[in-house]
């Protein structure tokens, strides 16, 4: 089956089983452009059928490794800007952060996996909830993030994926 048969399927209400979505996520992301992937995780994640991004985060963190979290915390903060240092500067991604030298010219530092390690799924929630706040478009960043690594986003289940393949189906017209 091809890539627009799998996403003729999602188009407008996606009613394929759950199960037969993370099958069907799978074929999508070895086959499709990695900008169509991230749109379609993007607008899972921003979703009103889907859980918060704050929660989406929690477990897509919480599946990743530690080089993958370290490019997510640096996403998150890249979409922030430098001014994030001082509202996060009193949590833990702060203290992490506070030990790491400062970029040159200003720019923010950037977070390594060993760091990573030391900030929770809930605490990269939590960022992510706060990103999200002050810039609604991180949303289209994680998709971008994540659609470099699509096996972490199938932890989502089949549900958030069905939607993904959805959105995606919608792109391709």
């Amino acid at each position: 089956m091809g890539l627009m048969d799998i996403l003729q399927q999602y188009m407008n209400a996606p009613a394929v089983p759950p199960q037969q979505a993370e099958a069907h996520f799978d074929q999508v992301a070895s086959a499709a452009p990695s900008d169509l992937l991230g749109r379609g995780i993007a607008a899972a994640l921003g979703s009103d059928r889907t859980p918060p991004v704050k929660d989406l985060v929690t477990q897509l963190f919480a599946n990743s490794n530690p080089q993958q979290r370290a490019g997510l915390l640096n996403e998150l903060l890249r979409t922030l800007g430098p001014s994030a240092l001082s509202g996060i500067a009193g949590s833990v991604l702060g203290q992490v952060l506070g030990r790491v030298p400062s970029a040159q010219g200003g720019a923010l530092p950037q977070v390594t996996p060993a760091q990573a390690s030391q900030i929770t799924p809930q605490q990269a929630g939590e960022l992510a909830a706060h990103a999200e706040a002050t810039n609604p478009s991180v949303v289209d960043h994680i998709g971008n993030f994540y659609a470099q690594h699509p096996q972490v986003v199938k932890a989502l289940g089949g549900i958030v994926l069905a939607i993904a393949l959805g959105r995606m189906a919608d792109h391709r017209r």
